[in-house]
């Protein structure tokens, strides 16, 4: 019988042990769950029963309350021996110990304890693996939640960490808003990063950049204190006694300019903005023309160089120069002639860089005791109208009837450069009269004496050993219809009889640092050693106006052709009387000063010379290289805002085939051979179409029909269809600053085929022309904007907007279409 059994069995003599034992037992269970002070021992021996040992009074921690039901509740007893477990299991009655039965009474209260212990050791096992068993479920139940726990855990650290991302996020995004606003409704620029961004009309970012790339990146920003700021509108920031920015804002309508000047604070300090090279597909224009022939600047790579002008042969920049860039995506910037500019671009780091920074020779004259970058960037919806506005000036101003007719001549007629040798005894009377005579079949023009008619540079007067009778010679040309221009120079050849009169009335340029005491010496074509007219002095001009209109009285010489070097032909530590802003505020203001005179086209310019007066494009070596040249030369300059251009001469002003080392002007070149033939006709037929038309070589030299057949060709297409479109938009130049001679990004300025053909020009609007630049070829690409085009060729009309692959060019044409009205049908 189980334990429980006995338990359970009615009282009687054998059983009353037992039922005290378990009363006991029960006693103990109900004491063990209840809270006891005092602990109570049973100890069961084998002749006394059951006796129970109390420590403390156990009246105190007995529970006298009733049951649920009302009735007392008794006494409970239990072994403190004992566990839960082992008092749930009733003691075996006897033990069988070397097979004789012993009863478990004969064991003291330890023993008894013990023995019970191992006896029930498998039932005590057994019950262990049975509640770890039920108790899997809820480990495994519990696991389950702790890893659920874990990920929530994760989650809601991660979302901690997002929002306070965001809020950051947003904060720094508001306070950047605010900076915005507080410049100007179109420019996003922070501080901080001198981050620079310009949105157009539509808010569409079209122009970003870094301002003031030199400036360290832990200089903090501040405003301007009340001293330093402008009463114009104009925002003011400091870098912490680094560099100083003025901000301001024009609103022009539809245009939107902004300026922007940085003066530098602390020695050594260049001021420096970068912006992007290209963007969108946009290009860069302007700045004349650079030493690769680059026909973007987007195209082009070079570290930071001077801005002047130059020999593209040696320099970065050529004869022609204007501190004005436009992108194809609709911005233009214009930077301060007080500037000294220098440009880098690179194409790695997509920048095109402005700086300012004074050195030796170009900017020696410091405007400021520290450089300041002074500029302007402009922005519209359209780069046609964005460079209209640009550009925009009139040439009208202070003319007469008499330019208005010479402007219109150059035009119409050639001009005619008398070929020479190196030196002065390569020209004479009888080679005037008989180029002339030669010429005449062509058509008249202006013929231009180079300064071979003095004995030396700088003279003023008629060599009379060479030219005894030259007053009659002039005579002559002018009834055959010629007109007879000199060409004169600012130098004065140490060997002529002037340089002594300069130097004893100081009109020279001087050494620096010299105290007016030590003439400045160059070096300049055929003259090795000269001096230059210092302009900035007051008697410089009138002495020499006088020698020009003795001259033009005394052979009724018609003009001038003002033949200035570049900037860089000046020498080298050269100091005037007064300051100039860069060597080619010389220029500027020598033609300025001359106009008077009579100037039919000057080598130099960094702005727009009055009309008649023509620009020229630099000397073109007599290769197919020159050709291409030519043309890239035509085209900036036309962009930048020289309307009227003078190209070199047909077939080459000189001939070199090995690299140049120094200036073309340092050297006495004479004209090139006869140059190849169908070089000749190539060229001819590309300055058929351009504002003017410069002979050297004449066709009837070649002794050829072809080439006297494609001169009287071009002569009647020149005659009856160019000349006719030069005078209908000779007026938007004059008004506008519009060129003759356009890329064709400016017909159509949206058209990405437009933006990246570099060897087509339009007359116009109403021409287009694609010649054969390359030896050898009698087949191109040709690209033609929207519209329909009459093909000069064959005469076959032709859609727009698309490109005609290997179209044909034979050698004695040239391909050229004419726009037709937009309702022509096919």
């Amino acid at each position: 019988m189980s334990a429980l059994g006995a338990c359970r069995m009615p009282q009687d003599p054998l059983t009353s042990q037992r039922t005290s034992e378990c009363e006991s037992n029960k006693m103990v269970d109900d004491g063990a769950s209840s809270n006891v002070s005092t602990p109570v021992v049973v100890v069961n021996t084998p002749d006394k029963g059951v006796t129970t040992i109390n420590f403390g009074n156990t009246d105190d921690n007995n529970d006298d309350s009733d049951d649920e039901f009302g009735n007392a509740k008794k006494p409970v007893y239990r072994d403190r021996f004992r566990s839960r477990r082992r008092a749930s299991i009733a003691p075996l009655p006897a033990l069988r110990l070397n097979s004789k039965e012993m009863l478990a009474s004969d064991f003291d209260t330890h023993s008894v304890a013990s023995n019970q212990a191992s006896i029930t050791s498998i039932n005590s096992l057994a019950s262990l693996l049975r509640e770890k068993m039920q108790a899997f479920p809820q480990l495994i139940r519990k696991k389950k939640r702790e890893t659920k726990d874990y990920k929530i855990k994760i989650f809601v650290i991660m979302m901690f960490f997002i929002i306070i991302f965001l809020i950051g996020y947003a904060y720094i995004a508001y306070h950047q808003q605010i900076l915005t606003r507080s410049y100007f409704q179109k420019i996003k620029f922070n501080s901080q990063d001198r981050i620079f961004r310009i949105l157009n009309h539509e808010d569409k970012e079209v122009i970003s950049g870094q301002l003031g790339v030199t400036i360290g990146s832990d200089s903090a920003p501040f405003h301007c204190l009340e001293d330093h700021r402008r009463k114009d509108g104009s925002v003011c920031i400091e870098w912490n006694g680094i560099a100083r920015l003025h901000m301001n804002f024009e609103n022009k309508g539809v245009f939107r300019c902004y300026t922007m000047q940085w003066q530098a604070l602390i020695p050594g300090l260049l001021p420096t903005d970068c912006y992007e090279l290209q963007r969108d597909n946009g290009l860069w224009f302007g700045g004349g023309i650079t030493k690769g022939q680059e026909w973007s600047l987007s195209y082009a790579n070079f570290d930071f160089k001077p801005y002047a002008s130059g020999d593209i042969k040696v320099h970065q920049f050529g004869n022609g120069v204007k501190r004005y860039f436009i992108n194809s995506i609709g911005v233009a910037m214009q930077v301060s002639e007080q500037t000294p500019l220098q440009i880098g671009i690179n194409r790695t780091a997509n920048q095109f860089c402005l700086r300012a920074a004074n050195d030796e020779f170009t900017f020696v004259n410091r405007l400021t005791e520290l450089p300041q970058l002074d500029y302007k960037i402009c922005t519209t919806e359209d780069m046609r109208s964005l460079h209209m506005l640009m550009t925009q000036q009139s040439l009208w101003d202070g003319l007469k009837e008499a330019d208005i007719q010479v402007l219109k001549s150059l035009l119409e007629e050639p001009v005619w450069k008398i070929p020479t040798g190196p030196t002065v005894e390569s020209l004479n009377e009888s080679i005037i009269c008989d180029y002339s005579e030669n010429a005449i079949s062509i058509g008249l023009g202006h013929i231009v004496i180079n300064e071979f008619w003095q004995e030396n540079i700088g003279d003023f007067t008629v060599d009379k050993t060479r030219f005894p009778t030259l007053k009659d010679t002039i005579d002559v040309l002018h009834r055959r219809g010629f007109k007879v221009v000199f060409t004169i120079q600012p130098f004065i050849s140490t060997d002529s009889a002037n340089f002594k009169d300069a130097v004893r009335r100081k009109l020279l340029i001087y050494e620096r640092y010299s105290e007016r005491s030590i003439p400045a010496l160059t070096r300049y074509k055929s003259s090795s050693s000269a001096g230059v007219l210092d302009i900035t002095n007051n008697a410089s001009i009138p002495w020499l106006i006088e020698k020009l209109q003795r001259i033009k009285d005394e052979y009724q010489v018609k003009g001038f052709y003002l033949d200035l070097g570049t900037g860089y032909n000046l020498p080298h530590y050269y100091q005037c009387r007064q300051t100039l802003d860069n060597p080619d505020m010389y220029a500027r203001q020598l033609t300025s000063s001359l106009e008077s005179a009579g100037l039919m086209a000057v080598s130099t310019a960094s702005v727009v010379p009055k009309p008649p007066t023509f620009l020229s494009t630099p000397p073109a070596n007599a290769t197919w290289e020159g050709l291409r040249e030519t043309l890239a030369a035509v085209l900036n300059y036309g962009v930048i805002g020289y309307p009227f251009v003078l190209p070199g001469a047909i077939g080459g002003d000189y001939l070199l085939h090995g690299p140049l080392h120094k200036m073309v002007s340092f050297y006495s070149l004479g004209q090139p051979e006869l140059p190849d033939q169908e070089l000749f006709i190539r060229w001819l037929q590309l300055a058929t179409f351009l504002p003017a038309m410069q002979f050297s070589h004449l066709p009837s030299e070649y002794r050829s029909d072809l080439v006297t057949r494609v001169a009287q060709e071009l002569k009647e297409v020149r005659q009856t269809v160019v000349i006719a479109l030069l005078k209908k938009y000779l007026n938007p130049s004059m008004n506008e600053g519009w060129p003759l001679v356009r890329p064709l990004w400016m017909l159509d300025p949206h058209d990405p085929a437009c933006l990246i053909v570099s060897d087509e020009f339009s007359v116009g609007e109403e021409l287009i022309v694609a010649p054969i630049l390359d030896a050898g070829r009698e087949e191109r690409e040709v690209y033609l904007p929207q519209g329909v085009w009459k093909d000069g060729i064959d005469g076959s009309l032709r859609k727009g907007s698309r490109w005609m692959h290997s179209y044909r060019v034979p050698k004695d044409k040239i391909a050229y279409f004419r726009k037709m009205p937009d309702n022509t049908r096919f």
